[in-house]
């Protein structure tokens, strides 16, 4: 385990902004934490960092209690949502910071900022200003900075939060092979989920200061811990609903779950593409009131006719019906989860 914290605890104002959290990182893994704003994600990294002080726990590093280790001193790389470039050095002045703050030699400095800049796709960009990069080039410059000194422990703060999603999409798969390559260990904070599980070998999902939920993507994405988690990963079909052997009664009707279910009074997520439509008068009886596009498949917005909670179906562009129109709705168990 290369980062383990120990009932980490962070109050503001008396009140627990991280409260008591347990958590670990095993070298070479990316672990990304997600979650809404104030959940205190970005405190988990600071603290992490050594830039805010826990008022309980430990934070270890390589099994050392980071107890009064400055943040300077704790080998751990940090890379702002802002990048916090500095505007009046160049490229290679900027991804050098941390090699001169260590003493390197200058031969070595120049040759560990050529190999970065051509890690992260900017070779021969050295002598550029930092004003004249696009957005995605000065991302790629706080990357290579943050990597120079080649830290430990990568962390990075909602690292994509100000680009276009296009380039986003882009930059992330290209961050997961860049750190694949190196081996490095990262834990980023976002809130965006897409990205969170494009980039990361574990997802933690944290609400009011502790952690929801901790596993692969998969894991997570398939069987979200609770209706709080299910619906932050945008889930919307959740309701409340009575589970007897491999059928639950719902607000729409009963609806087939899995064999192996939790039974009695649970919490039920049936997923988009488990909502299938039928031609009108078979199954439940629903009325369309939107549709969205979403790149690759259409969401439908579905208001049960006997008065039940709305629905969203998935479905192919060509298939989806108009809004007003009448439709049935049936439900697949194998995108039904019944929640913990």
């Amino acid at each position: 385990m290369l980062l383990g914290l120990e009932g980490a605890t962070v109050r503001f104002g008396g009140r627990p902004v991280l409260d008591a959290v347990d958590l670990s990182v095993a070298e070479h893994q990316v672990v990304c934490v997600l979650g809404p704003s104030g959940s205190g994600k970005s405190t988990l990294l600071r603290a992490v960092a050594g830039l805010q002080p826990l008022d309980a726990g430990r934070v270890l590093l390589d099994g050392r209690d980071q107890s009064g280790v400055p943040a300077h001193r704790r080998g751990v790389g940090l890379m702002f949502q802002d990048h916090q470039l500095f505007p009046q050095r160049d490229v290679g002045g900027n991804v050098a910071f941390g090699l001169r703050m260590h003493r390197a030699a200058r031969g070595e400095q120049r040759e560990r900022v050529a190999e970065l800049l051509d890690m992260v796709g900017l070779p021969g960009a050295a002598r550029r200003a930092v004003a004249a990069l696009s957005g995605g080039e000065q991302q790629r410059v706080a990357l290579a900075r943050a990597l120079a000194p080649r830290p430990r422990l990568l962390m990075l703060d909602e690292p994509l939060g100000q680009l276009d999603r296009s380039l986003r999409d882009r930059l992330v798969v290209e961050l997961r092979e860049l750190f694949g390559r190196l081996g490095t260990t990262v834990l980023a904070v976002t809130h965006d989920q897409g990205e969170a599980f494009a980039l990361a070998d574990r997802v933690v999902v944290m609400r009011d200061g502790r952690i929801a939920q901790s596993g692969t993507p998969l894991e997570v994405w398939q069987h979200p811990a609770d209706e709080f988690v299910a619906r932050f990963l945008g889930f919307d079909n959740v309701v409340t609903a009575t589970v007897a052997g491999t059928i639950a009664l719902t607000p729409w009707g009963k609806v087939p779950v899995p064999e192996d279910a939790l039974q009695g009074t649970r919490t039920l997520l049936v997923r988009p593409a488990g909502v299938r439509l039928l031609p009108a008068g078979e199954g439940l009886r629903c009325t369309v009131t939107a549709r969205t596009f979403k790149g690759t498949h259409v969401a439908v917005r579905l208001r049960p006719g006997d008065g039940g909670p709305p629905l969203e179906a998935a479905c192919a562009l060509r298939e989806a019906p108009e809004p007003g129109a009448a439709v049935g709705v049936e439900f697949d168990a194998a995108e039904v989860a019944v929640l913990g």
